[in-house]
Order: C-alpha cells, then sequence, then structure tokens
C-alpha cells in the first residue's frame, strides 16, 4: 500500500477516487484536491440522492457518473460500488483512502449531521436530514457509518488489488490529509 510518504515521487494525480466513511472529510479533502489540481469535482451523493430522498437506479447512477469519468481529468468523492462497480476506480489513477479512526470521524458526523438538521441546509435536490431519520431509517447515519468503516478497512485492500494501476494514499489521521494535501498543491 502507499502511503503519503512513499508517493510523494509519483506522478501528479489526474483522476482521484475519494473514499472514506461519513464524518471523515471526503467532501472537503475532495474539494480541496479538486481546487490543488484544477480539476473537476463531484460528490457521488449529489447524483444518488433525487429529490425526496429518492435513490438513483444502478443504471441511473452509471449514466450519470459516466460522462464524469470519461473525463481527463477529475476528483470524484463517494462510494457506491453496489452501484457503480468498478466504474470509477476502473479510470482513476489513484484513491485517497480516509481511514479515519472512530475517534475522529464519529465526532465530526455528530456535528454535521445535527447542525444540518438544527440550520435545515439544503444537502441535494431539495433534500435535507431530519431529526426523524434517526429513529425511522434503518441502518440510520451513525449505525450505517459503523458499518462502513468495518466494511471498507476488511475490503477495501482487496478490492484496490484488482486494480494494480491505482496508487492508494491511505489517510489515517488530520495531519496526514494536511500533509497530503500541501504536498499536492506544492
Amino acid at each position: 500500500m502507499t502511503t503519503p510518504s512513499s508517493s510523494s515521487g509519483s506522478a501528479r494525480p489526474r483522476r482521484v477516487a475519494v473514499q472514506g466513511v461519513s464524518g471523515s472529510g471526503k467532501t472537503t479533502v475532495g474539494r480541496a484536491l479538486a481546487a490543488r489540481l484544477e480539476v473537476a469535482y463531484v460528490e457521488l451523493d449529489s447524483l444518488h440522492h433525487g429529490p425526496n430522498w429518492t435513490e438513483a437506479t444502478a443504471e441511473e447512477l452509471q449514466a450519470r457518473v459516466r460522462p464524469w469519468v470519461e473525463r481527463d481529468a477529475w476528483v470524484i468523492d463517494g462510494g457506491y460500488r453496489s452501484k457503480l462497480g468498478d466504474l470509477v476506480i476502473a479510470r482513476a489513477d489513484t484513491l485517497v483512502w480516509l481511514d479515519m479512526p472512530v475517534r475522529i470521524w464519529l465526532p465530526r458526523l455528530a456535528w454535521r449531521t445535527f447542525s444540518r438538521m438544527l440550520t435545515r441546509e439544503e444537502l441535494w435536490n431539495g433534500n435535507r436530514e431530519q431529526f426523524r431519520f434517526l429513529f425511522t431509517e434503518r441502518p440510520n447515519i451513525f449505525e450505517w457509518a459503523w458499518q462502513r468503516h468495518r466494511t471498507q478497512r476488511h475490503e477495501l485492500p482487496a478490492w484496490l488489488a484488482e486494480h494494480p494501476h491505482v496508487r492508494l494514499v491511505r489517510l489515517r489521521s488530520p495531519r496526514e490529509v494536511r500533509r497530503y494535501l500541501a504536498q499536492v498543491g506544492s
């Protein structure tokens, strides 16, 4: 696996997939990377969640993502591997995995979720987080993030091994993220 320090001599990334659990910083890192690389950025959640939280089918999501991955350069944040398969990773040259410990992502997720609920911040396509989702959605955002945290640590390395052309940058702390972004920006 590639770490930030061992990838410093490698080519500048052009097509970057950013993965991690909710609260790990995917959107923040994805936007920052896209700005530093001067490439297009897309958040897969915005393509997946339609009005009233309707979810795109696999075919719909693939159709929405395909024009992005066909570009020469991009940063795509999110997973949806069950619907996208290898569509994104097959074209990526770099995977930035935000593999933060629970003590980092859980408080971030709680702060973000409750802040969005209080401010009624619009996310995508008119959608807003609602307090009732904590009780009516199974799994709710916290249960889902916990499940994804465990699953990603188990499955992501094996999945990436199927794509040897992809450089892995596994970031495990906010300090490593800052160093990586500074390196990419220089």
